[in-house]
């Protein structure tokens, strides 16, 4: 069945919108993650590191957010 058009921000704009809130989600959990593993014996990040690491790594997170909110819109307008 195809979809009904949009209304409102397109996923790309929601992306772009969205990608500053994910980046640090995934910074603040990459670094969490890196000090728990100190268990084990590994270093952790620097809370720098971490949102260096967070910079490519948050792309994929950033568009399965975006696509989410843009599918809760769709929803929300029915």
């Amino acid at each position: 069945m195809p979809e009904a058009p949009q209304s409102g921000p397109s996923v790309f704009k929601l992306s772009l919108f969205l990608y500053p809130f994910t980046m640090a989600a995934v910074a603040v959990n990459l670094f969490m993650v890196t000090l728990a593993w100190q268990r084990i014996g590994l270093p952790a990040f620097s809370p720098v590191l971490s949102i260096i690491v967070s910079l490519p790594l948050a792309i994929p997170v950033n568009w399965a957010a975006a696509k989410w909110v843009r599918r809760l819109m769709d929803e929300a307008g029915d």
